[in-house]
C-alpha cells in the first residue's frame, strides 16, 4: 500500500524503521531531521561536503527524542567510506583515490532536474585520463575532486527558458566545480554596470586571506563567548552575511573549519542594508546598540 507522508505521524507505533530514499540536495536534509522525531530513520545522503552538516542536524533531533539514526548509507558514502577506512588502517603510509563512472549519478541527476527550467537532465560523472594515469603510475599525486572528475551535463530546457540562468545554476551544485558565480560590478572599459559568469574555484586564491581573516575573528568572538552563550551557539551554528557568501563553498568551509553547521542568509549581500534599515525603524532599539557601541 501507498500512504501519504502526512499520515506518517499516525503510523509512529506501526514502524519499525523508515527507510529513507529522497534526493539529497532538498529532500533528505528536510525529511531525515522531521522522521527522526517519531521513527528510527536509515537514509541515503550521499552529498559528501555537507554530511557533517546533515549528521549534527539528524542527531540533536534523533538523541533529544531517543531515536536511532544512521545516514548516508550507499555505496559511497557507505561502502566504499569502509573499505577506505580498512585500507588505511591496513596501509597506513598510502594514499585512497575514488574514481566513479563513466556512469550516469543519480543524485546529481536529481539536483539538476530540479534547476528553475530545466524539463530533463542527465549527469554522467567521467573520470579525468590524466588523473587515473597519474595514480597508476605510482606517484601518489595530490589531487583534488575537481581534478579527478569531469561532470558532463545533459539538459533539456523548458520552451522560453533563461539559458544563462540554468547553466550557472547547474554550475553552483557542481562540488567538482565549486560552483559558478555571477561576479557583478563596473566595467573598467565603459563604467558601466557588467557582470560576468566565473568558477568560483577560480576566485579561490583572491579570497583566501579574507575569508581567513573572517575565521580569524570568528574563532576569537567564540572563545570569549559565556560558556552559556557558547553552549547555544554550538548547538544552533553560525549565522553567516555578506555577498562572498553567495560563492558556493565559502560557507561549507567556514562551517567545517569552526566544526560547526553554518546557516546562510536569505539574500546574504543585503543582510547589513536590511539590518541598518531594521535599526533607523526602531529608535529605541537604535539607542541601545549606540549605548552598547559608546560603552
Amino acid at each position: 500500500p501507498v500512504y501519504k507522508i502526512e499520515d506518517a505521524e499516525q503510523m509512529a507505533n506501526e514502524i519499525d524503521v523508515m527507510i529513507l530514499c529522497g534526493g539529497s540536495v532538498t529532500d533528505l536534509p528536510q525529511q531525515t531531521p522531521e522522521l527522526a522525531k517519531l521513527f528510527n530513520v536509515v537514509d541515503s545522503f550521499d552529498t559528501h561536503a555537507r554530511i557533517p552538516e546533515h549528521f549534527a542536524n539528524v542527531d540533536d533531533v534523533a538523541m533529544k527524542n531517543k531515536k536511532t539514526a544512521i545516514i548516508s548509507v550507499g555505496w559511497d558514502p557507505g561502502m566504499f567510506s569502509l573499505n577506505r577506512l580498512y585500507a588505511g588502517a591496513v596501509l597506513p603510509e598510502g594514499k585512497d583515490y575514488t574514481f566513479w563512472g563513466k556512469g550516469v549519478s543519480q543524485g546529481h541527476s536529481d539536483a539538476i532536474r530540479r534547476v528553475e527550467g530545466v524539463a530533463d537532465a542527465r549527469q554522467y560523472t567521467v573520470p579525468v585520463p590524466d588523473a587515473l594515469d597519474a595514480v597508476r603510475s605510482g606517484s601518489n599525486p595530490d589531487l583534488t575532486t575537481r581534478q579527478k572528475h569531469t561532470r558532463e551535463c545533459y539538459v533539456v530546457a523548458k520552451p522560453g527558458a533563461d539559458l544563462e540562468k540554468i547553466k550557472n545554476e547547474i554550475g553552483s551544485l557542481s562540488p567538482s566545480a565549486l560552483g559558478t558565480v555571477v561576479a557583478e560590478g563596473s566595467s573598467l572599459e565603459t563604467y558601466k554596470p557588467s557582470a560576468v559568469s566565473v568558477q568560483a574555484g577560480d576566485l579561490a586564491d583572491c579570497i583566501r586571506a579574507y575569508v581567513n581573516k573572517i575565521m580569524e575573528y570568528a574563532v576569537e568572538v567564540l572563545r570569549i563567548l559565556p560558556a552559556e552563550v557558547a553552549a547555544i551557539v554550538n548547538r544552533n551554528g553560525v549565522y553567516l552575511s555578506g555577498g562572498v557568501m553567495k560563492i558556493p563553498y565559502v560557507p561549507q568551509y567556514i562551517g567545517t573549519s569552526l566544526g560547526m553547521r553554518q546557516r546562510v542568509c536569505e539574500e546574504p549581500q543585503f543582510a547589513t542594508v536590511l539590518g541598518g534599515g531594521v535599526l533607523l525603524r526602531d529608535p529605541a532599539l537604535l539607542r541601545h546598540f549606540a549605548k552598547k557601541i559608546e560603552d
